[in-house]
């Protein structure tokens, strides 16, 4: 899933043994896709990174109200910058046609926010869809069940996952120095074995069973507040909304994600046997670089769904832009006052000085 050399793009493994072990022949990158994909990187880094950051100044200044679903938030922003802060690399490398140019260590690292982001940010998106199915579907029992201190522990043991997911891409990954005075920044496995696993695992855990359960709990939610004849009865404007934010959740998570993982399914089994077609590898390498793209912007898409949709969250928002606002005002009216009292000491004291210069 991480951005590799022109040989192997997009694949996790980013050796030379998927074309040595493919018959078809490799084309070059299109000159376009330097300038196109650094770009989309750019729109994605920039957007994420403020929508992101609002988030996190926003969530943390409401600290009266700490609950579980904002645990959960936090923690997937937080996911989120840390990915994103390796995105301008990559769009460098990119430009660059695939010459890295930042060292060995930003190699692994910038490589292992990627694939911590792929676990974790699933994670906390998959648990505030638990939690969000607990807190509607049985509100009496979840307000005994859900903790804060239980979110907190559930964090915790999801970044310890998603670290411990970054361990291949620590080990095996290194720059790796080509033709053309170009030095690439890739993973070389043992062995396909390696490639293969690593790749169906973020196929399974990564994408399916998260979206099963993302999917299963979001649809049960929609059945229940459209069985439950209360909910229509107090607020049926509250219903839509709640019903078309469960769709947009769902629908971004599976759009952002399913064309990637399809091409990146249909690239292991290449290399497994399966015979396929050489205008079809042609076809995955051509949309891969796109099908990241669109994977990387759930990234700056997930404030969007999760906090600016919500009515709660713009309430916070323009409370914490009226405090910051208030914070200013309040600032410079101190520093106004200060100033009027440092003048009007000074006239006072220019007529004195006057005085004793007349009577001397």
């Amino acid at each position: 899933m991480e951005p590799d050399s022109a040989y192997n793009l997009t694949s996790t493994n980013g050796s030379f043994h998927h074309n040595m072990t493919n018959s078809c022949e490799h084309t070059s990158t299109p000159e376009y896709q330097k300038k196109v994909i650094p770009a989309f990187y750019s729109l994605i880094f920039l957007f994420g990174f403020l929508g992101n950051m609002l988030v996190v100044c926003v969530l943390y200044h409401s600290s009266g109200r700490r609950t579980v679903a904002n645990t959960y938030l936090i923690n997937l922003a937080m996911s989120d910058l840390l990915f994103l802060t390796s995105l301008p690399f990559w769009a460098v490398y990119y430009s660059l046609d695939y010459n890295w140019v930042f060292g060995e260590v930003m190699c692994k690292l910038c490589g292992g926010l990627i694939t911590i982001n792929v676990y974790a940010s699933i994670f906390f998106i998959t648990c505030m869809s638990v939690d969000r199915y607990h807190a509607i579907v049985y509100p009496l029992h979840s307000q005994s069940s859900r903790s804060i201190k239980q979110a907190r522990c559930v964090c915790g043991f999801i970044w310890v996952v998603a670290a411990l997911t970054t361990l291949p891409t620590v080990v095996f990954r290194d720059i790796h120095p080509l033709n053309n005075n170009i030095t690439a920044c890739v993973i070389f496995y043992p062995n396909s074995y390696w490639h293969t696993g690593l790749t169906l695992a973020k196929n399974t855990l990564g994408f399916f069973l998260p979206f099963v359960v993302i999917a299963t709990c979001y649809s049960r939610i929609a059945v229940h507040l459209l069985a439950t004849p209360n909910h229509l009865e107090l607020d049926s404007g509250r219903l839509v909304h709640v019903l078309h934010l469960v769709v947009a959740v769902v629908l971004a998570f599976f759009f952002c994600w399913f064309p990637f993982h399809v091409l990146a399914f249909l690239e292991t089994l290449g290399q497994l046997g399966v015979r396929i077609d050489c205008w079809v590898q042609e076809s995955i390498d051509k949309l891969l670089p796109y099908f990241i793209c669109l994977g990387f912007s759930n990234s700056a898409i997930n404030p969007f769904l999760y906090c600016f949709v919500g009515n709660h969250f713009r309430e916070k928002l323009w409370q914490f832009y009226g405090d910051v606002l208030t914070q200013k005002r309040d600032s410079i009216s101190t520093r106004l006052s200060s100033f009027s009292r440092k003048l009007s000491d000074l006239k006072e004291s220019v007529p004195m000085e006057i005085l004793d210069q007349q009577s001397s």
